[in-house]
């Protein structure tokens, strides 16, 4: 009997306790269904804003590194931070194309380079190989402008 009554107890102090109940039946953990980061306002483009690839050109065959040379019209290219208008800085996608939810900042990886405090032209080193260039400006804070201001793509081969 002493040993029911402690039993008994037991269990008492276990619910009260925030113990579960062994008797009841067993919920499934809560599903939480990831959210994608919010979207950043877009600035608006300048009218008539332009970005290309000054060098090399489509089709060239080069070594690496290889410096290519930006070039902006109808715009101030101006370093990541800066939000004054007409204005922006550049992304070179290299292999890849336009990223899908152009209301994020673009990624920073190796087919996404930033060139955030303003330069015009760079150095990138490449693989042996075909490759495809593109400039994409981006506001402040590395996010494209409503509409995209981009160049057209190129290939290049790295010798």
């Amino acid at each position: 009997m002493k040993r029911i009554l402690l039993a008994a107890s037991l269990g008492l102090i276990l619910v009260g306790c925030g113990q579960p109940d062994p008797a009841a039946p067993a919920s499934a953990p809560e599903a939480t269904t990831p959210q994608p980061p919010p979207t950043l306002p877009r600035t608006a483009a300048p009218a008539g804003a332009s970005v290309s690839i000054a060098s090399p050109a489509d089709g060239d065959v080069v070594s690496s590194p290889v410096l290519v040379r930006f070039a902006a019209e109808g715009l101030t290219v101006v370093p990541a931070g800066d939000f004054r208008p007409d204005s922006g800085h550049h992304h070179l996608l290299i292999n890849t194309g336009l990223p899908a939810d152009l209301g994020q900042p673009l990624p920073m990886d190796d087919k996404h380079l930033h060139y955030g405090q303003g330069q015009t032209e760079a150095a990138v080193t490449l693989p042996p190989g075909q490759h495809t260039l593109q400039l994409l400006l981006g506001d402040g804070n590395h996010v494209p402008h409503d509409p995209p201001v981009v160049s057209a793509p190129i290939t290049i081969t790295v010798q």
